[in-house]
């Protein structure tokens, strides 16, 4: 658990200022979704695929989160 904690903070602490698009959110959603599965003993992959999915939906939806962009 406490190796997953870690592990979270490495992986998302780049991504917290860039979530303006569904590349950075689909990533940090799989880096959340794979350490919330490991720490309930889970599939790692499997929530990995969740989280990412979770977080490029996110997208379209008010999250306080800012707007995405297309970058274009």
């Amino acid at each position: 658990m406490r190796k997953s904690l870690i592990l979270f903070a490495l992986l998302s602490t780049p991504l917290a200022g860039c979530m303006q698009d569904p590349t950075s959110r689909g990533l940090a959603g799989a880096a959340a979704g794979a350490v919330i599965a490991d720490a309930t003993k889970s599939d790692m992959l499997t929530g990995a695929v969740i989280g990412g999915l979770a977080g490029v939906a996110s997208c379209g939806i008010e999250l306080g989160l800012p707007p995405c962009n297309s970058g274009y």
